[in-house]
């Protein structure tokens, strides 16, 4: 669960990180990078594919900045994972309410810009 999010800085089951992370049912991924900084790609989530989430939830940033083009949308959708994209203020409210609402949810979530 996560507890608390401000730019930079984001609190889950009571740790802190302040790099981008991808939370998983048994784990957090800290070291996750992306290929192209500031634009999510396939390649970025393999992992998460590989996890068969029912839903992923995308943090785009504080601000927003960080884009999610349409093919990344769709290798996800092809792959049978529906994608909410928001900023990571609303980002990681919504992925708490659908893991309280027993979904298998996953959240990728970029904590600046």
């Amino acid at each position: 669960m996560i507890e608390h999010y401000e730019f930079g800085r984001i609190v889950i089951d009571g740790k802190s990180y302040s790099s981008d992370v991808i939370i998983y049912p048994d784990k957090v991924d800290a070291d996750w990078w992306r290929e192209e900084g500031h634009r999510l790609s396939p390649v970025d989530l393999w992992e998460v594919v590989r996890a068969k989430p029912e839903i992923l939830v995308v943090g785009t940033g504080y601000s927003g900045l960080m884009d999610v083009p349409s093919e990344t949308m769709k290798h996800l959708q092809e792959n049978g994972i529906k994608v909410i994209v928001q900023r990571t203020g609303e980002a990681w409210k919504t992925y708490n309410r659908l893991l309280q609402e027993g979904k298998k949810v996953v959240a990728a979530l970029h904590l600046t810009c």
